[in-house]
């Protein structure tokens, strides 16, 4: 029962393999074979199959499991693999956009798998933006490393400020609006521990 994703081309070994990240990202995530199933739009058998290497699926459905899992497309065929250790050098820590005077930079390595990790650098008057900001509905932790910061949260019009010492934490949820500021004169270090992952 073959999709339209490459059957004709890809080779027996590609399957499996494709099989086997699927599987190993399902159980690191501790979902059941039904539980992929169900959030993705397919049948348990078929995941079964598809994880043993039996099956392919179509591109339509590799995204959709792709992203139950938290992953790309791409992910799903890389080349590492998500159970051996991964070093990163904070020389090479991608950079991501931010406001003016601060850093932000990943340090959980993508592919994803249970937690999202990011460290943060704020000159003084810096923040992650003049307006807060959601992503997704997990769990995330701010621990705050160096200096003093003051996170808001909540919509504008009635936010409420959580000023945090080093090594004050405060945990939150990604869907509630969300700022961190740097209103001291001296720079700030953070980390943002988010789990799960939340969608791209």
């Amino acid at each position: 029962m073959a999709g339209d994703f490459g059957a004709d081309d890809a080779s027996e070994t590609d399957t499996i393999r494709l099989g086997a990240r699927i599987r190993a990202y399902r159980t690191m995530r501790q979902m059941t074979l039904r539980d992929l199933a169900g959030q993705a739009g397919a049948s348990p058998g078929f995941i079964s199959q598809l994880e043993r290497g039996r099956t392919s699926a179509s591109i339509g459905m590799l995204r959709r499991i792709a992203w139950v899992l938290g992953l790309t497309v791409a992910d799903l065929f890389s080349e590492g693999d998500p159970l051996e250790p991964r070093v990163l050098r904070r020389s090479e820590r991608p950079e991501l956009p931010t406001g003016p005077g601060a850093r932000k930079y990943l340090i959980s390595q993508r592919p994803l798998q249970n937690l999202e990790m990011y460290s943060g650098e704020f000159d003084p008057g810096a923040s992650t933006g003049d307006e807060p900001y959601t992503h997704g509905d997990s769990q995330e932790i701010l621990l705050v490393l160096r200096g003093r910061a003051t996170l808001w949260i909540g919509p504008p019009e009635s936010a409420s400020s959580y000023e945090l010492e080093a090594g004050d934490s405060i945990e939150y949820r990604t869907s509630t609006p969300h700022r961190v500021v740097n209103e001291s004169t001296e720079p700030v270090e953070v980390l943002w521990l988010i789990s799960p992952p939340t969608p791209a």
